[in-house]
């Protein structure tokens, strides 16, 4: 990419954004931008991170980065990229692969890998399988541990057993074991995560120097119509749906009334409204343990902490179920178009041997693909929402002995001081006096929850640094979109007027409709039938909500995004990897979607 005639501003040319001048002081040092830094290019992960960070939500960046680096790099030893770097600015998490560019590095590193990968490849249906059962067994774990609840006196069952261990010992051990067993998590997460995208990868190049003007959505929907557990949580919300048609109590589910209202009315409605609770309760575990965002802010609440997503989605599902409609997403439809993609493709290789290395490739593809989707269910939803529950349990125990004001408190605090104030009570506890952390974090919390609402409305730029000669990891470019057009299409944004928006065409279809801009999750409820929504990214647990849109509008994504596998799967038109949508569109305006070109337009 040498000779490029943009660039993008370099690290220590980013002011501290006024009020907020203090910011650093949430972070570990180690998330501070380097002069150094200013050689290298970064890009702002507006895909996990579209939010500024408290404190002890940057676990969600130190733990997973570890364990990305580890498997990429340490344990399955990929050519061409080590793992990722993460600096924090503003708040707001900018990230860095690391590339491998030596060729004779690079053959070295393949020989290992092809091994190792290998290994995975060739039996990845019974891995998989092993896969879920430890994560079923982490699940149980975190949902296990108990928090001490350091009475006047200890339970008699200390003497009476000879345990010879006081409960505040168990405070700090329990504490460690969420810690320990949320990163035993994220290295089963990317155990499997980064050989799904190397061979979606594999496949993508094969096709871009077979096929050199295939789209790379084309070659996206050569995947499509494979059933993943992440749009289970939806399936279960449509099932609830035909339920209270057929118990009679859909009457009850209208916009203009609260989740808590309508569950009271239900639980006035005699036996079918019991009916209908009964199956929504059997619905909630595991299926409602989904997070309205990705899972990475302890703030994005589970549908199970909050019901207002889910029940959002089913007025309109209602509707539908009352029209006739099955309320089935078009899988069968995606699959003959996928088939009939494939064909028209293979026909164009000149010989067997191409083929069959097409279908080896593909085929392999489709195998590892419900995985990219799956992991997001057990990994990001369903065991980091039963880990923030536990840590707000800890929040609620200082609350009782008076170190913090209120149980979310716990989470301005950075994870090593969390660890300080949990051994102040140890030791108050132990000795019989008052613990002191109140005065010392007090005042720290209350600054800190100050400068996040400043920081929230900063306009952080994508990419920051020069422009890299290489872009090698798979999930920078698959995921998070990021190649030499993205990166072309960002800088240019910076000057334009703002009318037209360029992005990866990710769903077909082109679609004109009035934008609705979520800039947090928690909005999500704004949602109206018909809008366009646009947004930093979405989440998986924002499918029922795909269901009322026209079109779906993101900063940040890549074909293989979350973003644009669902679109696809719902059949609507994406446009994803803009960079800078939230900040050119507001909502009200009429916009068209290209999903075809991977062109938003304003037009109103």
């Amino acid at each position: 990419m040498d000779g490029n005639d943009f660039s993008f501003p370099l690290p220590s040319q980013i002011a501290d954004v006024p009020g907020a001048e203090g910011w650093r002081s949430m972070y570990q040092y180690f998330t501070r931008f380097q002069p150094e830094d200013d050689g290298r290019f970064w890009f702002h992960n507006a895909m996990h991170f579209p939010e500024p960070l408290p404190a002890f939500d940057t676990v969600t960046c130190e733990i997973p980065y570890g364990a990305i680096g580890a498997n990429t790099a340490r344990v399955f030893c990929f050519p061409t990229t080590l793992g990722i770097e993460h600096r924090i600015l503003n708040g707001r998490v900018y990230i860095t692969a690391i590339p491998v560019t030596d060729p004779a590095e690079i053959e070295r590193r393949l020989a290992v890998f092809q091994q190792r990968a290998g290994h995975y490849y060739e039996n990845w249906a019974g891995l998989f399988e092993g896969w879920k059962a430890k994560m079923a067994g982490l699940i149980a774990e975190i949902d296990a541990i108990r928090v001490p609840e350091l009475p006047e006196l200890d339970d008699a069952e200390v003497v009476t057993g000879a345990v010879g261990i006081a409960q505040n010992h168990y405070v700090r051990e329990n504490y460690h074991r969420c810690l320990d067993l949320y990163s035993k998590m994220w290295h089963h997460h990317t155990e499997f995560l980064m050989l799904g995208y190397g061979a979606y990868v594999v496949f993508f190049e094969f096709c871009k120097k077979a096929f050199p003007e295939i789209a790379d959505q084309d070659v996206a929907r050569m995947v499509a119509g494979i059933e993943v557990i992440m749009y289970r949580p939806d399936d279960e919300l449509r099932q609830l749906a035909r339920l209270a048609v057929e118990c009679g109590v859909d009457g009850e589910f209208t916009e203009d009334r609260t989740a808590e209202e309508i569950l009271a009315a239900l639980r006035e409605r005699g036996e079918s409204g019991q009916r209908w609770l009964a199956a929504l309760e059997a619905a909630r575990d595991p299926w409602f343990n989904v997070s309205t965002g990705d899972g990475f802010y302890h703030h994005h609440r589970s549908w199970n902490d909050n019901l207002t997503v889910p029940f959002a989605a089913l007025p309109r599902y209602i509707r539908l179920v009352r029209a006739g409609d099955p309320l089935i997403r078009p899988t069968e439809q995606l699959k003959e178009e996928r088939e009939r993609i494939v064909a028209d493709y293979r026909s164009l290789l000149a010989s067997a041997d191409e083929q069959a290395a097409f279908d080896q490739m593909l085929g392999l593809a489709r195998l590892v693909f419900p995985y990219v989707e799956d992991h997001k269910f057990y990994c990001e939803h369903w065991f980091t929402t039963r880990f923030f529950a536990k840590i707000r349990e800890f929040g609620a125990l200082l609350v009782r002995q008076g170190v913090l004001a209120d149980v979310e408190d716990v989470f301005h605090l950075h994870h090593t001081e969390v660890d300080q104030a949990l051994s102040d009570i140890m030791l108050a506890w132990a000795a019989g006096a008052p613990p002191l952390g109140a005065a010392h974090f007090g005042p720290v919390i209350a600054e800190r929850k100050r400068m996040l609402e400043v920081l929230r409305d900063w306009s952080p730029p994508p990419a920051i640094g020069p422009v890299p000669e290489a872009l090698n990891d798979p999930a920078v470019r698959m995921l998070w979109g990021v190649t030499a057009e993205t990166l072309a299409t960002w800088a240019a944004a910076e000057g334009s007027d703002g009318r037209v928006i360029h992005g990866y065409a990710a769903s077909r279809g082109v679609v004109e409709g009035v934008a609705r801009v979520l800039r947090s999750v928690n909005e999500i409820g704004q949602i109206r039938d018909g809008e366009i929504l646009v947004c930093a990214v979405t989440a998986p647990s924002w499918a029922p909500v795909f269901g009322k849109i026209k079109a779906a509008v993101s900063d940040i994504g890549g074909t293989m995004s979350h973003a644009a596998i669902v679109a696809r799967e719902y059949g609507m038109p994406a446009v994803v990897g803009t960079g800078h949508a939230t900040k050119l569109i507001k909502t009200g305006q009429t916009v068209r979607v290209d999903g075809d070109r991977g062109i938003v337009t304003i037009i109103g």
